[in-house]
């Protein structure tokens, strides 16, 4: 048996239902309950990646994948031993359980009817096997908050140089006989072979050991209420109401089947409404923020998600030691993204901001920092480089480089609309002398579509383009260019002048 099946067993072996004293009554219930539960899954992803996502499902969890018809989202099926690595998976933003999908739903006509259906809808549900999922999903949450509790009691010991040692040494011996399967659920979720820090699902607003500690003695004596509240995504023209009346009246009708406590800000369940024309799909949220906040912890002015970064680099499909060049680095997030997935390649990372340059130096630093704490060892490193450089003139030698993927300035927040119709020539222009003949590729996001294809018009006989990805960023409709390198070689024009000697 794997560890990763190991562990996933000792997760199922905790009783999620009752308090620590009665787990030894129920665990072998449990096991035999949860151990055979298949569930539907949702995950919302970059839009214009769906099918990326789908590969990396397909590729890593060995579950067909559907793409729905509402752009950023797909679903897949697994079991529950397989609930970890879900949370792996590096293209997906948010996570959430299906309790039921509505293909074809039919609308009444009047408002009125239409929201009397939601409320009937709500106790018509099956939300039993959702509702495990979401409890083993929450066990680990609170396993992850203690863990990183402690660690930062710990980082406290050291800086205050011994003060207050007792307090600490006593709440940490209490985080850790609250349960002795602390440790290896922990193991389990931070398995080194897993590759994924999932210290996103835990929020940042954690309380302090004692309270917790004062909370978990209550809700022994106290019947546990949970709070929860409804959001509603809806898109479509032909809606007779609006998403606020839909979730008020659908959460309604939820307060009143489990008695929960609706609270929109401090909530335990969010129930999810999502409404996509005649497509309607409830479940469940397992994430808490997005997983795209794994690794930067030093943001810009345009700092890219992670899992935007990650589509971007597996279109390219990287093959073990090839070069990767982020030469607009910005924060360093595709190629720090580049480095945890591709560790078989070189990456590196240059801009010509100095501030850029430091902030991904920076969040190399904590992704190391994050890695040897986890690990308990010190790292090898990370196979990645920051450098500042001029994009025109990159200090590398011609054909050097077999990948190129950054996210160019829109004209937005960065530079200018008027900037890019001189920048955007010169650095494809220089792209194409590092970038190898015949094999090279290039992977480029903008948002200054018009720019790009009459600066790529004119480097016809250097680029190719294979294939374009539209994409939507904070609500701009842009594009990510696929580009391969053709064969021709580099001849560098009159107007380039002498060139360093790479």
């Amino acid at each position: 048996m794997s560890d990763v099946q190991e562990a996933t067993n000792q997760l199922l072996d905790v009783n999620l239902h009752e308090n620590q004293r009665s787990v030894q009554v129920t665990e072998s219930g449990l096991r035999s309950e949860s151990e055979h539960l298949q569930v539907t899954i949702g995950a919302t992803v970059p839009t214009g990646f769906e099918q990326t996502a789908a590969d990396e499902v397909r590729e890593k969890l060995g579950s067909s994948c559907k793409i729905s018809k509402d752009r950023g989202k797909i679903y897949f099926d697994i079991s529950v031993e397989s609930l970890a690595q879900v949370h792996c998976l590096r293209s997906v933003d948010n996570l959430f359980v299906v309790v039921q999908e509505f293909k074809d739903y039919q609308f009444k006509e009047t408002k009125e009817e239409v929201l009397k259906d939601f409320e009937d809808l709500a106790g018509k549900l099956p939300w039993s096997d959702p509702l495990k999922i979401w409890k083993i999903n929450t066990c680990f949450k609170k396993k992850k908050t203690k863990h990183k509790k402690i660690n930062q009691n710990s980082s406290k010991e050291k800086i205050e140089s011994g003060r207050g040692d007792k307090t600490d040494e006593r709440d940490i011996k209490k985080e850790f006989t609250n349960n002795v399967l602390d440790s290896q659920i922990l193991d389990y979720y931070e398995n080194p072979a897993i590759k994924e820090e999932i210290s996103t699902l835990v929020g940042d607003d954690l309380t302090s050991c004692k309270d917790e500690t004062e909370e978990s003695s209550k809700e022994e004596t106290d019947p546990e209420v949970l709070k929860f509240r409804v959001t509603c995504n809806r898109a479509g023209e032909k809606h007779c109401f609006s998403s606020n009346e839909a979730a008020r009246d659908f959460g309604g009708a939820v307060q009143d089947y489990f008695k929960w406590k609706a609270d929109m800000t401090n909530f335990d369940v969010e129930v999810l409404l999502n409404i996509h024309d005649n497509e309607i799909v409830v479940g469940i949220a397992l994430t808490e923020e997005s997983l795209h906040r794994r690794n930067i912890t030093h943001f810009g002015p345009t700092t890219l998600r992670s899992t935007l970064a990650y589509g971007m680099l597996r279109l390219c499909a990287p093959q073990p030691t090839d070069i990767i060049v982020d030469p607009m680095c910005g924060t360093g997030a595709i190629s720090i993204e580049g480095a945890t997935e591709w560790s078989n390649c070189y990456h590196i990372a240059g801009d010509n901001n100095p501030l850029a340059v430091n902030r991904a130096a920076n969040n190399i630093s904590s992704l190391l920092t994050k890695s040897q704490v986890k690990e308990g060892k010190l790292s090898w490193g990370l196979p990645i480089d920051t450098i500042q450089w001029d994009i025109c003139n990159l200090p590398l030698r011609t054909g050097s480089v077999d990948i190129i993927v950054t996210d160019m300035p829109f004209g937005k927040r960065m530079g200018s609309k008027k900037r890019n119709w001189n920048l955007y020539p010169a650095c494809l222009q220089e792209m194409s002398r590092v970038c190898r003949p015949g094999t090279g590729q290039a992977v480029l996001l903008t948002q200054d579509k018009k720019c790009f294809t009459k600066a790529l018009s004119g480097m016809g006989h250097l680029w190719r383009k294979v294939h374009t990805v539209w994409v939507n960023i904070g609500g701009l409709h842009a594009a990510v260019y696929l580009l391969k390198r053709t064969p021709q070689t580099f001849v560098p024009s009159e107007q380039d002048g002498e060139r360093p000697p790479w």
